[in-house]
């Protein structure tokens, strides 16, 4: 009778835990749907349900705007693009381009590695089979402020923007967008550039490394590497891969290259009477040719090609040396080297902006590439290298690519920055495939892998859009890529 009464006893206590932790489960789901209501709700002000002349998608879309500085009203504009299939199951990828002052949404989403390309005219948009959302989340962040539709309401903002206040803001960014879009905080983040991006990808990549051992898990941020490409790293290899790049290419004299290299120092920040007499006859070269890609054709006939260069950014702009040449500041074209003149119509079109939730307080100026407000620049190192070395101690994955026809910041440059390093050598230099063909050559040190993109410009993916696809999607699932034909 005893043990009757005891399993009755037995039975109860565990019917009575079951319910106890059911009722307490449900109050908790109820807490978590409230909250995610919310969440919701503000996700869907972001949604992006259909651009103007925009090819029917399966995969959603947002953009908006995240406050970065309450007290001075700065605010940072993101496009974001779930992954085409299994988004929940996909990293997160953000794209960074450079300048400074040039948007990462006119470039690498509508020209390079998004879903959207805009057709000749600006009014309709192709879908881009090779976008990088085939194989991630991609975001795509328009920073500083004063860059595309990113802005502030205080304008002396603009006057105090270099490489750390952008690091901030960005980070800044990330943890607002995250509390904003919590269902990707836990996966795999990766932060992706070009050109300038090398100073803003490795230094953004810092401030989260450093600000994860400081902050509470519910700012923590899963950073797990970047990939940088055609990057500006270091003064001194950069300007002068540049030179020995361009007469490699049989793009300057020896009479001029030697002038160059005699006069000009590029450790130095100011050149000399005699440096900027050679540089001028170097950059001149650069007025009938396209140097962020040497062998495609420029745009002629076009109502924006005239007004390509942007202005000089004074201060303290990376190449310290170079940057201070009017030549130095010009615009990349694109494979169809109108490309440009196509997106800047379309997203000057009022229709595009409100669908995208862009331009709400009426900025005074059109959407550009690259801004036209941005003429200061407070800070830049002469080297990323310390950073690049401290990340790679950190346990933090990093690849170098670089496109062989690029003058503006060449292979040449980039080999010269990485052997800098004095990194050991894992695997030798050895070509990778894509297809049947040599896609270019790589070689893996200890912590860093660099690749090259053969016939490739300063904007890869624009001229290499499916061995771009390939090398990404290597790189965010740490494999090697193919060093064989298939």
């Amino acid at each position: 009778m005893q043990s009757v009464t005891m399993a009755l006893y037995s039975f109860s206590l565990h019917l009575f835990l079951l319910l106890f932790f059911i009722l307490s489960s449900a109050r908790a789901s109820e807490a978590d749907f409230e909250l995610t209501q919310d969440v919701l709700a503000r996700q869907e002000a972001d949604r992006v349900i259909r651009l103007p002349g925009q090819p029917k998608v399966t995969f959603k879309q947002y953009a908006g705007y995240v406050t970065v500085n309450e007290s001075h009203g700065r605010a940072l504009f993101y496009w974001f693009f779930e992954a085409i299939e299994n988004p929940e199951e996909k990293p997160l990828l953000l794209w960074l381009n450079g300048g400074p002052g040039c948007s990462s949404i006119g470039y690498g989403e509508a020209e390079e590695l998004g879903p959207f390309f805009p057709k000749r005219g600006g009014q309709e948009l192709q879908f881009n089979p090779h976008t990088w959302n085939n194989v991630a989340n991609l975001l795509f962040l328009e920073s500083p402020v004063g860059v595309g539709f990113s802005y502030s309401n205080t304008t002396s903002d603009l006057k105090e923007l270099g490489d750390t206040v952008t690091a901030q803001d960005s980070y800044i960014f990330l943890v607002r967008w995250f509390q904003r879009f919590p269902q990707f905080k836990s996966h795999e983040f990766y932060i992706s550039g070009e050109s300038y991006a090398g100073h803003y990808v490795p230094q953004l990549a810092e401030v989260i490394y450093d600000g994860n051992k400081k902050v509470s898990e519910k700012d923590h941020i899963n950073l797990k590497g970047f990939i940088i490409g055609n990057a500006l790293l270091d003064d001194e290899t950069d300007q002068k891969g540049m030179i020995d790049y361009a007469w490699d290419h049989a793009v300057i004299s020896d009479r001029l290259y030697h002038d160059v290299k005699k006069k000009c120092n590029f450790s130095e920040k100011h050149p000399s009477h005699d440096c900027k007499n050679a540089l001028h006859q170097y950059f001149g070269v650069y007025r009938i040719i396209d140097m962020y890609s040497l062998y495609s054709p420029r745009c002629i006939n076009s109502n924006f090609s005239e007004a390509r260069d942007r202005p000089v950014i004074h201060g303290n702009m990376a190449p310290q040396l170079l940057s201070k040449f009017a030549d130095w500041h010009k615009r990349p074209a694109g494979y169809d080297p109108c490309a440009s003149d196509y997106t800047e119509i379309y997203m000057n079109r009022p229709a595009v902006q409100a669908a995208l939730h862009a331009n709400v307080t009426k900025i005074p100026y059109p959407w550009t590439h690259c801004s036209d407000n941005i003429t200061f620049w407070s800070d830049a190192p002469q080297s990323i290298l310390p950073i690049i070395k401290k990340l790679i101690a950190g346990g933090i994955r990093i690849w170098v690519y670089s496109g062989d026809t690029d003058g503006r910041i060449p292979v040449t440059a980039t080999r010269y920055t990485l052997n800098k390093l004095g990194l050991n050598t894992i695997e030798e230099w050895t070509p990778w495939y894509h297809g049947k063909q040599v896609a270019g050559w790589t070689i893996v040190y200890d912590g860093l892998t660099f690749v090259t993109i053969r016939g490739a410009g300063h904007q890869v993916p624009t001229f290499k859009p499916k061995q771009s696809l390939a090398f990404i999607k290597r790189f965010l699932e740490n494999k090697k890529l193919s060093s064989e034909a298939f």
